[in-house]
């Protein structure tokens, strides 16, 4: 069974290391078999902001962006996507970077123009096959954050493997229990409300 630790927390404040929550559970006979880091590849992908965005003077499709990304300094940026505009958060691969399908960004010039990063689509981040255009983010991202951390994607995975015995532990609330009881924290138990049908089982037809 995978645990997201992100989805653990929203029943105990377990703030501890992955590792360490791993092995406990081990000793309470709940198998760690594997720990995964699902957003790994882009984790060094930052939140940039499309300062200026203009028509590539030798081009009929590129656009010459300044993007700022938190550096301290705008970036020039070439992009290819139909949908960049001036006034978007997006988010951006810096010099260096390497992207899910192993390409490593580098400095570059296009048609003349200097590149200093790519700006990202959907399916270039690997989470989705969505490459119509750039992936646009929330006004509220803020500038130079990772990507990860704005699209509250999971950094760490929990592989754990779940006897027969062990039936209450095949959700994250009965995992979450048992980390409750092995670290000594509160457990926030989820109110379900039951609506009852006033009428009875005997109006049912």
């Amino acid at each position: 069974m995978l645990l997201s630790l992100s989805w653990l927390r929203e029943f105990t404040p377990y703030e501890g290391a992955a590792e360490e929550l791993g092995d406990r559970l081990t000793m309470l006979g709940l198998e760690l078999e594997d720990i995964l880091h699902p957003y790994d590849a882009i984790s060094s992908i930052v939140v940039g902001y499309v300062a200026e965005c203009a028509p590539h003077p030798d081009s009929d499709h590129l656009h010459c962006c300044k993007v700022d990304a938190g550096q301290g300094q705008l970036l020039d940026i070439v992009c290819g996507a139909p949908n960049v505009a001036a006034g978007q958060k997006v988010p951006v691969a810096l010099v260096g970077s390497r992207l899910p399908d192993g390409t490593v960004i580098k400095k570059a010039k296009l048609r003349g123009a200097p590149s200093f990063g790519m700006i990202c689509s959907e399916r270039e981040l690997g989470l989705t096959e969505d490459h119509s255009g750039i992936m646009v983010l929330p006004d509220s991202a803020a500038v130079g954050a990772r990507l990860v951390d704005v699209l509250e994607l999971d950094r760490e995975v929990l592989d754990i493997s779940i006897t027969p015995n062990r039936a209450d532990c095949l959700s994250v609330l009965g995992l979450a229990r048992e980390t409750a009881l092995a670290f000594n924290l509160p457990l926030n138990v989820p109110e379900l409300p039951l609506h009852l049908d006033e009428e009875g089982p005997e109006s049912i037809v």
